[in-house]
């Protein structure tokens, strides 16, 4: 008896791994094997990345923070660390935001530290 290569089980692991493809170059996007391939490293593209885009967010709130501290005449690390004395409990995110969106508050936040 023949091998069968039409299973619907086969059909379905292949239709997966075209749908993933779609969008993507040449045989990439229609030939199972380019696909499985491209497919493959295009997960672990996005592995990588998504932990890349927490390090740069991180590093793009420390700027941000690094900046309006600086605007009160203190140094990032002397506020980062009065801020841990003084038990206030703000992440980087927030202090971030606060220093970009409402300046205002994030005055009222470094005058508790200061005090």
């Amino acid at each position: 008896m023949p091998r069968a290569t039409n299973n619907p089980t086969s059909r379905r692991r292949r239709k997966k791994v075209l749908n993933r493809a779609k969008g993507f170059f040449g045989r990439g996007k229609n030939t199972i094997r380019a696909a499985k391939r491209l497919t493959d490293k295009a997960a672990q593209y996005s592995y990588i990345h998504r932990r890349q885009r927490r390090r740069e967010f991180r590093r793009l709130w420390i700027t941000r923070i690094n900046a309006a501290v600086r605007d009160h005449g203190m140094s990032y690390s002397v506020f980062m660390h009065k801020l841990d004395e003084k038990g206030i409990d703000l992440d980087r995110k927030a202090l971030a935001h606060l220093a970009f969106h409402d300046p205002e508050a994030f005055a009222q936040v470094v005058a508790r530290v200061q005090g």
